[in-house]
């Protein structure tokens, strides 16, 4: 059992995620800034990161988190509905571990997960 961090504004998104991750320890945040926080200070072992959401987007969260010695190296799988190559592409540069786009299906997260951990 991993502690595993879902950074979404969703409340639907985060319940659907939190189903997919049962038997792991899961961590929600509503928004960029409040899972920023939590990831520096729970220090869990993989983050599913949304894009849009308002206040600092996933990208911003994403290289903030990169500046953190305690998350450098830790899986940043960002999970959003922005699926042009472009918006991959910046991810990516942002220090984003995968790129996976809504609508995503169980098994990919599962499988992210289990290379992950």
């Amino acid at each position: 059992m991993a502690k595993i961090l879902v950074i979404d504004d969703s409340t639907t998104d985060r319940a659907l995620m939190k189903g997919v991750l049962e038997g792991h320890e899961v961590l929600e945040a509503e928004n960029g800034d409040e899972g920023f926080a939590m990831a520096v200070e729970h220090h869990p072992k993989l983050v599913f990161l949304d894009v849009v959401m308002p206040g600092r987007n996933g990208f911003q969260i994403c290289r903030d988190l990169r500046r953190e010695d305690s998350m450098a190296e830790v899986p940043i799988i960002m999970l959003t509905s922005k699926n042009q190559q472009t918006d991959k592409e910046w991810g990516m540069r942002q220090g984003a571990t995968e790129y996976l786009t809504k609508p995503y299906t169980d098994d990919e997260v599962l499988s992210i997960v289990k290379q992950y951990l």
